[in-house]
């Protein structure tokens, strides 16, 4: 079947802001959730009889459970700050891509339901029933974030707009108005330990085949362990590593890593799974659900430390959640994370990023490289939003910027930075996060990447990049798909350890 046909934007040298198009993205809509998946989550699966009254309560139950969320739609001014900080509005034009106005389809019925000037006079305050055409705005644009908050660096509020979409998403499907990407995906993780529907025997037998590839092409025999008591590492990766292109060149490096240092490790069929689609669909539960298996694989293993691999939201629910979701780290207080505090080891941070133990390991000088071997790469790299936006890494502020690069540099010869204002704290996304990364929504995917094709066209064009090195599994998959609608190869997307795989000297 034919994709979906639409204009690809045009690369210029700056993105500027677009003449509005109103209602540009109307006609996109994502698909709706399936029955088995919708009712295995604990949402209906179409739309009930009372939604009006259930989304008005489930609105309500947030407001009063997440005070941040009720601030957020009280204090917005519309100073415009955020309007053209959003990827989806620059490559779409349509303004309800605008942050505040995606803010205000929840805003108007917040005001309408929740605040006294909206029941007795909603005209005067911009108050709005909520009402289906409303409902299925929600479910348009809601679809069309992918919680990058990049606009909440720009608001000098700091509305977090991706919490203003995680809470519609969620209402969303106490109503019955689900997506079908993200609850397959959840339904997936619960029921099988990874996004993919894996299954343990086929993770075994892909896991040893990726053994004796590296094996014959280096005549070093480096394993990938799995479910091995006592090991000292649990290490939680992104399932598009275990046989998606190129994830798959970055778990060759990982491995490559802990056998250059002598560790002991082990992956999870349990726990097979690091990403945790529960954070785009705005339910801490299922969060909490989807986490809570890291901790169990870890006490039933023994380990010493966690560590996680190249996925930017992955990294962002570990280093931001798992604290409070689960007791890794210190301060839960319940028998079981009582029982892992006291596994895992206070020496090291829990849990840690693949980026800072490479790293480490790189500053004692306990890997070798030969950077040369990496020499038919120009490198850029691209900062994955909930990694730079949403944690951090090491013990310095902006470490989530500086130890990925060090690694790259570490490796490489040759690396330039793409344009300051698209890179850092102020990233633009790649356009498929948060839920987005599905073939129904690939217009909002192309046209959302615009932004970060032009930087990366920059620097193409004028240092002959030609290798984009990533360390998010989102970001991976995203531009292997968008590259192509805009002239480029996607056999120039990769990730850190693909390059650090390239250049390792193997004993």
């Amino acid at each position: 079947m034919a994709g979906p046909e639409f204009e690809v934007p045009k690369l210029t040298e700056y993105t500027d802001v677009p003449k509005i198009k109103v209602g540009a993205m109307a006609h996109v809509k994502s698909f709706p959730a399936a029955e088995v998946t919708q009712k295995f989550l604990g949402y209906p699966w179409t739309l009930t009889d009372d939604w009006q009254e259930r989304a008005i309560g489930r609105m309500g139950e947030l407001l009063g459970k997440y005070r941040s969320l009720r601030v957020f739609m009280d204090i917005c001014v519309h100073c415009g700050a955020c309007t053209d900080k959003c990827h989806y509005f620059l490559g779409t034009a349509d303004p309800k891509n605008m942050p505040v106005a995606r803010q205000d389809l929840m805003r108007q019925v917040y005001r309408r339901y929740f605040t006294l000037p909206g029941k007795i006079a909603p005209w005067l305050v911009g108050a709005k029933d909520l009402s289906k055409e409303v409902l299925d705005d929600w479910y348009n644009y809601y679809h069309q974030c992918s919680e990058c908050r990049r606009c909440s660096v720009y608001c000098p509020y700091g509305i977090d707009t991706a919490e203003v979409t995680m809470a519609g998403r969620e209402i969303l499907n106490t109503v019955g108005m689900g997506q079908k990407y993200c609850s397959e995906i959840l339904t997936k993780v619960q029921k099988i330990g990874n996004n993919l529907g894996l299954p343990g025997p086929a993770l075994e037998d892909t896991l040893s085949g990726l053994e004796e590839d590296i094996e014959a092409e280096t005549g070093v025999a480096v394993k990938m362990p799995l479910d091995v008591k006592g090991a000292e590492i649990l290490f939680v990766t992104p399932s598009a590593d275990f046989f998606s292109e190129p994830h798959v060149e970055s778990l060759i490096g990982y491995a490559k890593v802990f056998h250059a240092a002598g560790a002991s490790w082990t992956l999870s069929t349990s726990a097979s799974e690091a990403g945790n689609f529960g954070l785009f669909n705005g339910s801490y539960e299922t969060m909490q659900k989807i986490a809570m298996r890291i901790r169990d694989a870890a006490l039933e293993l023994g380990v010493k430390r966690i560590i996680v691999g190249e996925c930017g939201h992955a990294w962002r629910v570990a280093y931001s959640f798992w604290n409070t979701l689960t007791g890794i780290g210190y301060g839960g207080n319940d028998p079981f994370s009582i029982e892992l505090q006291k596994q895992l080891d206070p020496r090291f941070d829990q849990p840690m990023h693949i980026c800072e133990y490479t790293w480490d390991l790189i500053q004692k000088g306990q890997l070798k490289f030969d950077k040369s071997l990496n020499d038919h790469r120009v490198i850029t790299f691209h900062d994955s939003c909930n990694v730079a936006r949403g944690s951090r890494m090491g013990d310095v502020p902006g470490g989530q910027f500086t130890i990925p690069r060090n690694v790259i540099m570490a490796v490489a010869n040759n690396f330039h930075d793409m344009a300051a204002e698209t890179i850092g704290e102020g990233t633009f996304c790649c356009g498929g996060g948060g839920g987005v990364l599905t073939d129904d929504l690939i217009e909002v995917r192309v046209k959302g990447a615009l932004p970060r094709m032009n930087a990366f066209n920059n620097v193409v064009q004028n240092n002959g990049v030609n290798f984009l090195s990533l360390i998010c599994a989102i970001c991976k998959a995203q531009f292997t798909k968008v590259l192509p609608y805009y002239g480029f190869d996607r056999s120039m997307v990769g990730g850190v350890h693909q390059l650090v795989s390239t250049a390792i000297l193997l004993d």
